[in-house]
């Protein structure tokens, strides 16, 4: 297997020859095997162990046993002990999960510590048969299919193509000692009824199954990269940029591509988004209809499905302006004043405005139902959401409109359009220039 393994590391890992690694060893035969193969391959490493407080005097013997295993090899050697127990109450989360959360954080933090370039887990082809198998009974989606990555970003795990038997051979062979955790005998874990129950049936239907397995997961993750690749063609050809982090998707350009439901799933999944049903009701919504993730939201407007990031409420904030003020910066910009000459030609992002029409202190706000104005170049007056509509504003697009008001007045739809009732008239004395940048 000795072999194997640097062939392996050779074809698909070889910048681990010349860079620095940490290796988590829990003290169990995978970890030591790898631990071992690494040493026996010359590799630049350290080994780190976390000592989780779950079996008493075991936890402790197994710290002590990893101690002397980096004495024996001669490299260096990190441990921490946590509160697991402590950590999940506080936190609301199962033991496994938190010791995952705890152990993750406390390697990284020691290989940026101490400079070291990757991180190896001793994870195998077993490993990833329970993976999938777990995934498999949870519901997933083909990247959940996929097992588990050999790179992910800088850990990385070489021991996924050998099986549990070959790095137990190997480690009998050798007279290499590991210690066993008792706690892996227990089947009140999923992962350990599938490990002693489930799969040994699996593997006695079939001496080639966890090779036949393998086969399988690597079709899946190449369909995997195909699919991504479609997904990726098809946010091009549909996403179309707005304002700020806003993409809007033509809903019949979506129907087009047929199936509309695993189309939404697979474009919309990376922005946490997980009520599939509601997202497929969406398309034939009212204008207005929203879904939410935690971090996005997904809104119909009209022809259209606006997606857009979920940003801190900012919308009862109001923004004063002294008269001696020339600039300030409010959400959508920054606004500043200049008193000039004479009026230029003005733009959505220019107003000029009479200065002794004005009251101070200015007052910068978010619009609100019942507002109205008197648009620039035209007679009597208009309700903004009329204005909006005539537009064609989007629902995000009205919701992200400041007005710059004299008192109650409306001065300037910032971006939109100036109010008459401030306009430059020959008696002006003052002109006041108005920018949005």
């Amino acid at each position: 297997m000795l072999q194997k393994f640097k062939n392996h590391t050779t074809t698909h890992f070889p910048f681990l020859f010349k860079g620095r690694l940490l290796i988590a060893c829990s003290g169990g035969l995978d970890s030591v095997v790898l631990a071992r193969l690494c040493h026996q391959l010359q590799f630049e490493f350290g080994i780190a162990h976390c000592n989780f407080k779950l079996r008493g005097e075991e936890s402790d013997a197994d710290e002590s046993f990893v101690k002397e295993l980096a004495n024996q090899i001669q490299v260096p050697f990190f441990t921490t002990s946590f509160d697991t127990e402590k950590y999940a109450e506080e936190h609301l989360i199962s033991i496994q999960m938190a010791a995952r959360e705890l152990r993750y954080r406390w390697f990284d933090e020691t290989a940026h510590e101490y400079q070291y370039d990757y991180i190896l887990t001793a994870h195998h082809a077993d490993d990833n048969l329970e993976t999938f198998l777990i995934n498999l009974s949870r519901g997933t989606g083909i990247d959940g299919l996929t097992g588990i990555p050999e790179v992910n970003g800088t850990y990385i795990r070489p021991l996924l193509p050998f099986s549990r038997d070959q790095i137990l051979k190997l480690a009998e062979k050798k007279s290499w000692q590991w210690r066993e955790d008792s706690s892996n005998s227990s089947t009140k874990y999923l992962r350990n009824k599938l490990r002693h129950d489930v799969i040994p049936e699996l593997k006695s239907t079939n001496p080639e199954f966890l090779q036949n397995f393998g086969n399988t997961l690597e079709y899946l993750k190449q369909s995997s990269k195909f699919i991504k690749g479609q997904v990726y063609r098809l946010k091009r050809e549909l996403f179309q940029s707005l304002e700020g982090d806003v993409k809007k998707i033509p809903i019949q350009r979506l129907r087009d591509f047929g199936n509309p439901r695993t189309s939404l799933f697979f474009l919309l999944k990376d922005y946490g988004f997980t009520a599939w049903d509601d997202i497929e009701q969406i398309i034939t919504a009212q204008s207005g209809k929203q879904v939410f993730s935690t971090t996005h939201r997904l809104v119909k407007d009209r022809e259209y499905l606006l997606l857009s990031p979920i940003t801190e409420e900012i919308s009862d904030r109001i923004y004063k302006i002294p008269e001696e003020d020339s600039m300030i910066m409010i959400p959508s910009g920054t606004l500043k004043f200049k008193i000039v000459d004479e009026m230029s030609q003005g733009d959505l992002k220019t107003i000029f405005v009479d200065k002794e029409k004005l009251k101070y202190p200015l007052i910068v706000r978010k619009w609100e139902e019942g507002d109205y104005f008197y648009p620039i170049g035209m007679k009597g007056k208009k309700k903004l959401s009329k204005y909006f509509k005539d537009e064609k504003l989007s629902l995000l697009a009205k919701e992200r409109v400041w007005l710059l008001c004299s008192g109650k007045q409306i001065v300037w739809i910032i971006n939109y359009r100036a109010d008459n009732r401030f306009k430059i008239i020959p008696q002006t004395k003052q002109i006041l220039k108005i920018t949005i940048t």
